[in-house]
């Protein structure tokens, strides 16, 4: 996080009815219904945002752009690709597309993929609909990037908070400014958060991170070994590395235990043959 943007090397998802205080920087952007976004959206590649949704900047693409009805935008449209716009899109200061401009109010998904197969069926293609089921729910097929983040519905992410009404998972070597509020969180390795952190589940913090706050939570709480808290910790447990740190008080009506670093013990035949 940047002070006014979310910088992404992957791809955005954010869901519907959520609220991003931030400029969106990533690859690729995809918005749900009714989604605020206060700042910018810059994509590297295609930008998806559904209906009703508000942008409180620019947006820009080098790829192509899908907009859908009664979508605003309060700075430009920028499109180095096509644009597929439905009705009653504001858009304040324009808008550029260097492709393709097709105006339309695009079928739903579901509804697509349903006079898609109905048309095969009546064709007598089954193999065929038998392949594009087989497509559509095949595990293996990566639809996002790797690095993606994928906000929930009914999420809110300012400068003074991330609130998340389900489960935070969170990746290595990110950045954060804000406090966070979930129902669980997972925090991987190499992370640095300026705030604070209160769950109702369980805390896990993997190695070498740096939480610049206080940590409450009703669940129990891991911290792995290297990182640091410069705040307190209430829980109903705690399990900590001995190589962690926590500058403030350590409640835990449950419990605290501190983890070592498992030793290599020599059985009797390595120590009758060790060389002193």
């Amino acid at each position: 996080m940047e002070e006014h943007n979310i910088v992404l090397d992957g791809d955005i998802i954010v869901g519907n009815h959520s609220d991003v205080r931030y400029g969106l920087i990533a690859d690729s952007a995809i918005l749900g219904e009714r989604v605020e976004v206060s700042g910018d959206i810059n994509a590297r590649s295609d930008i998806r945002i559904d209906i009703w949704s508000h942008i409180g900047g620019t947006v820009k693409t080098k790829e192509n752009a899908y907009i859908g009805e009664f979508v605003s935008i309060d700075g430009k449209l920028v499109v180095k690709g096509d644009l597929d716009i439905g009705n009653n899109v504001k858009i304040s200061d324009g808008f550029e597309a260097k492709g393709w401009i097709v105006v339309r109010n695009p079928v739903p998904v579901i509804a697509y993929l349903f006079l898609y197969l109905t048309e095969l069926l009546r064709m007598g293609k089954d193999e065929e609909v038998e392949k594009a089921l087989s497509e559509m729910f095949d595990e293996e097929v990566e639809t996002i990037g790797t690095a993606a983040m994928i906000i929930p519905n009914g999420s809110k992410i300012s400068i003074d908070s991330i609130r998340v009404p389900s489960n935070a998972v969170i990746g290595s070597d990110c950045r954060l400014v804000g406090n966070i509020r979930a129902t669980s969180l997972d925090l991987a390795n190499g992370t640095t958060l300026y705030g604070s952190i209160r769950t109702m589940n369980t805390v896990n913090l993997g190695e070498n991170n740096t939480i610049h706050g206080n940590i409450v939570s009703r669940g129990n709480v891991h911290i792995n070994k290297g990182t640091h808290v410069l705040g307190e910790i209430n829980a109903n447990s705690i399990r900590i590395h001995e190589s962690a740190r926590v500058d403030g008080v350590m409640r835990a009506s449950g419990g605290i235990v501190f983890e070592r670093e498992e030793e290599d013990v020599l059985n009797e035949k390595e120590l009758m043959t060790l060389d002193i």
